[in-house]
């Protein structure tokens, strides 16, 4: 099974332009994001942007470049343009703006690829172990079947504890791999209600009735989207 490590990554962040060239311990966030992505071991990593200082810092990391158009919703489009002829099945999207992810994340989540040759897509959670983050629609909450496939995604707190106890939470790492055919196609599916309500582009797929498995394991990823983000990554990084 021939993998792609793809990392979407844009300058103009909202929130936080010029994201994945803020330092972080002395050196631009993107390089931490690719040296975590080669030390998976899983395949070629490739850094799909459409900013060319972007591309620049990439130069001499390990990673390919490949410059993307810069109106994508998201960044599988942007992976979907960037990979559209590269020989590979499966396609990891690695975001930009995870320096900390565990390169054992990135292993993990193309492993029921081996197992299940027709799967669309997986991804990762974790057990919940606060109220708090239960609570919080920051945290996305993902629940299971006994398949190990995702049914819902929600930012509210599903399943809901009416029983105490019965269930355990889980909580939804956004880490994604592709069979590329489907990462192709994937762009091309129209919006579902419950995405744009929850706001959770990975509802659209349920919508249409694709498959997510989903690995749950010790995942816990931490993505800077803001400023106060990049601190909280450094003092972990510090540690």
């Amino acid at each position: 099974m021939k993998v792609v490590v793809g990392i979407p990554a844009r300058f103009g962040s909202s929130r936080f332009p010029g994201k994945p060239l803020a330092l972080l311990a002395g050196r631009p966030m993107i390089r931490h994001v690719i040296d975590k992505a080669l030390a998976a071991e899983v395949g070629e990593v490739v850094v799909a942007t459409d900013d060319e200082r972007i591309a620049e810092v990439c130069i001499g990391s390990g990673a390919l470049v490949a410059m993307t158009r810069s109106d994508h919703a998201s960044g599988s489009d942007r992976l979907a343009e960037a990979l559209r002829l590269h020989d590979c099945e499966v396609v990891i999207n690695v975001q930009g703006d995870e320096p900390l992810i565990d390169p054992a994340a990135i292993r993990a989540v193309i492993a029921p690829f081996a197992h299940h040759p027709y799967l669309p897509m997986a991804t990762l959670a974790h057990p919940i172990e606060s109220e708090a983050d239960l609570l919080n629609p920051n945290v996305v909450k993902v629940v299971l079947s006994d398949k190990g496939h995702a049914l819902y995604f929600s930012r509210a707190p599903i399943p809901y504890p009416r029983t105490p106890g019965a269930a355990t939470a889980l909580k939804h790492v956004g880490l994604y791999a592709y069979r590329k055919e489907f990462l192709l196609a994937y762009s091309g599916l129209t919006p579902s209600p419950a995405e744009q309500s929850e706001q959770l582009e990975q509802l659209r797929v349920l919508h249409h009735g694709y498959a997510i498995a989903v690995t749950v394991g010790d995942f816990g990823c931490i993505g800077v989207d803001t400023p106060a983000d990049l601190a909280r990554a450094e003092a972990l990084l510090a540690r």
